[in-house]
């Protein structure tokens, strides 16, 4: 698809905030749910206080906003939490001998990761990026992006038939599917500002069709029809009028400082063997996405601004995500799928998103509504963004002679590992199907190529 707003372009003042909120409700139901997740994984000490959804959208925006900084507004894509990390935050807290020293270990936890980051830019200050080119040529990164999309599939198809206790399924799927068509007639036959805003579009849509069937549902105390829980924003007024719409999110460095007289060099080591090796994981994954929003925006990211320069930002902005939020970030795939249909590629736009995201965070109505959004209407949303990256990944071997034997294998190789799910645990480190399938990718084209290169010779 064709740019319609390119990097530099500044839409103007009312589109920039619409397009904001678009991206905002890409990310935002990834970025809340992570500290969820740690909250009921059973691995946060007894009488701990929860981590803040909250807190880490803020953490978001404040890592993006130093992305941005360090990549001189050229990469137009948002950080959020990584999923990557997860086991690494459990580990931080089940190691800790209090919950305050849990919370400083996901600080010091990100600022490890985040170093590793720094190194690896130095070293591709220093060498260039021309041996990520060779050792990952388009055979292996355009498959490894394809499984990216691929191996969230099942994600989305899961929140599509998400219905709540008692509810209908088909009339879950039924709500998901309007706003898939909403959001693809959008994109499609728009005029103009439609077309840039599918996805809001494609949630009100379903919004709206999941509210018909719970109030009818409510009226007549039909179960099956409920489709909504409103519960999060009728919480916000007491019989006396509206809770305070203005809170502080519980920031992660609060609860961590109380924390420093509970850390030896014991929990240290374990909380750098956590996360160091999952930085490496994710380093690849770091390659994958900007590859991927290189094709798209027709502009190789790793030469200008430089690899050096969006490693530098994603690690640094993973430290200062973690600071508030407690959630080491990452470039969202979401955020790129978003680019990719909508066509705006405006830093600008990303830069916005970043403010909000913080603003936001603050405001608990906005919140709570987003947390009223049904699984299957994001569903809905998630079967486009997450078909466009996985497409946006076969584009990449469009040019590449499947004829040969070496490529085909290659390309058969990451396929199958990402779509069939291969994951390896070594001791406390999960090597994730996407690394799985990029290491075995990179294998097999190093040892068919030196056959290649012996046949040659």
């Amino acid at each position: 698809m064709k740019l319609i707003y390119g990097i530099k372009d500044r839409p103007r003042f009312g589109q920039v905030i619409v397009f904001a909120i678009q991206q905002l409700l890409a990310i935002m139901a990834a970025t809340l749910v992570v500290p969820v997740i740690i909250n009921t994984s059973g691995s946060m000490p007894l009488g701990a206080p929860a981590m803040s959804s909250a807190a880490a959208l803020f953490g978001a925006g404040v890592g993006t906003l130093v992305y941005l900084l360090f990549t001189r507004f050229k990469s137009p894509v948002f950080l959020g939490s990584s999923f990557a990390f997860i086991g690494s935050m459990c580990a931080a807290f089940a190691g800790a001998v209090s919950a305050q020293a849990g919370y400083l270990g996901l600080i010091i936890g990100a600022f490890v990761a985040g170093l590793i980051y720094v190194l690896i830019a130095l070293v591709v200050k220093l060498v260039g990026v021309k041996w990520i080119a060779k050792l990952m040529p388009a055979v292996v990164i355009g498959p490894t992006v394809a499984i990216i999309g691929l191996s969230l599939a099942g994600n989305a198809i899961g929140d599509l038939q998400t219905a709540p206790a008692g509810g209908s399924v088909y009339i879950a799927i039924l709500c998901g599917l309007v706003t898939l068509a909403v959001t693809m007639l959008c994109a499609t036959f728009g005029k103009k500002m439609i077309r840039l805003i599918p996805f809001i579009m494609g949630i009100l849509a379903g919004y709206a069709v999941a509210a018909i069937f719970t109030v009818i549902g409510n009226a007549a105390d039909i179960d099956a029809l409920k489709v909504i829980n409103f519960a999060p924003l009728t919480n916000l007024f007491t019989d006396f009028g509206v809770k305070s719409i203005v809170s502080v999110p519980e920031f992660t460095f609060v609860e961590a400082l109380k924390g420093i007289k509970d850390i030896d060099g014991a929990y240290l080591g374990t909380v750098a063997v956590a996360y160091a090796p999952v930085a490496l994981v994710v380093f690849a994954e770091h390659i994958a996405d900007h590859k991927n929003l290189s094709t798209i925006i027709e502009q190789d990211l790793l030469e200008e601004p430089g690899l050096h320069n969006t490693l530098l930002g994603d690690g640094v902005g993973s430290m200062a995500g973690a600071f508030f939020g407690g959630c080491p970030n990452t470039t969202y795939g979401e955020s790129v799928g978003c680019v990719a249909i909508t066509g705006n590629a405006s830093v600008v736009t990303i830069l916005t998103t970043a403010i909000m995201a913080m603003a936001i965070s603050f405001l608990s109505p906005f919140v709570a509504f987003v947390n009223t959004i049904p699984s299957c209407v994001m569903g809905g949303v998630c079967m486009a963004l997450y078909g466009f990256i996985a497409v946006s990944g076969l584009k990449m071997i469009q040019k590449v002679d499947l004829e040969q034997n070496r490529n085909l294998f290659v390309v058969s190789v990451i396929l199958i590992t990402g779509i069939g799910g291969l994951s390896l645990s070594i001791g406390k480190v999960t090597l994730t199907t996407i690394a799985c399938a990029l290491i075995l990718g990179i294998l097999t084209n190093l040892m068919l190529g030196r056959k290649e290169k012996k046949d040659a010779e």
